[in-house]
This record gives structure tokens, C-alpha cells and sequence, in this order.
């Protein structure tokens, strides 16, 4: 499918774009989507996708670096949501596909996740 750079750079200007289609193309069908401040967890496709379609509040996605080797990439955005701007670490796995198998991000603080997502994710 190619390689792990190229569906992490797809990844984030298909979600900037909301290119659902496209978005939904740089996963594997059993994607694991985590978020350690929040202690959620997304599985699937279908529902990665729609967590991110539904993610509250107007939001842009900016990439400042990927770092990447063979089946694994690190990814540094800066997330402007409303007034605010927060940067993001994510880590990522390819599956034997190429597609995105997991995805870990990192924020810089805790927080409650919003409501309104509960039937999209598990809490750990």
C-alpha cells in the first residue's frame, strides 16, 4: 500500500481536508486508536473515522514533523481548536497492509474527554 511516512502525511491532510473517504483509507480495518490522558480507546475503522468527524468544535491540524523508519512513525502537530493551540505527539504502527495498525497521541496535559463520544470509545 506504501510505506508508514507516506499514510501518516495522508492521515493528517486527509483529516485537515475532511477527506472522510481518503482519512478512512490510511487505516487498517481494525485500527487501535488511543488517547492515555483520557483514558479512551477507539477500535476500528468505522469508529476512528467517526470520532474524528465528530470531534466538537472547529478544528486545524498543522504538522510540524514526522519521524518515521520502516513500520513505525512519530508525528508533532499543532491542533488550533477555537482560540486554542495545543501541540500533539503520535505515534504510529503500520500493519502488514501499510495501513495505520495503531495510534497513541500524546497532549500536553490531562483532561476530561468531551461529552458526547461515549459510544465510540472504552475506557481504560
Amino acid at each position: 500500500m506504501g510505506d508508514i511516512r507516506s499514510m501518516v502525511e495522508s492521515y493528517w491532510a486527509t483529516a485537515q481536508a475532511r477527506d472522510w473517504t481518503a482519512f478512512a483509507d490510511t487505516l487498517a480495518v481494525d485500527v487501535s486508536y488511543e488517547l492515555p490522558q483520557t483514558r479512551e480507546r477507539v477500535l476500528g475503522r468505522e469508529a476512528v473515522v467517526r470520532f474524528n468527524v465528530e470531534y466538537p468544535g472547529e478544528w486545524s491540524v498543522e504538522v510540524e514533523r514526522i519521524v518515521a523508519d520502516d513500520r513505525q512513525a512519530v508525528s508533532w502537530v499543532r491542533v488550533t481548536v477555537g482560540e486554542e493551540e495545543e501541540q500533539g505527539i503520535g505515534f504510529f504502527t503500520a500493519g502488514p497492509d501499510g495501513r495505520i495498525q495503531s495510534i497513541v497521541d500524546f497532549w500536553p496535559e490531562a483532561y476530561q474527554p468531551p461529552a458526547g463520544r461515549e459510544h465510540l470509545v472504552e475506557r481504560f
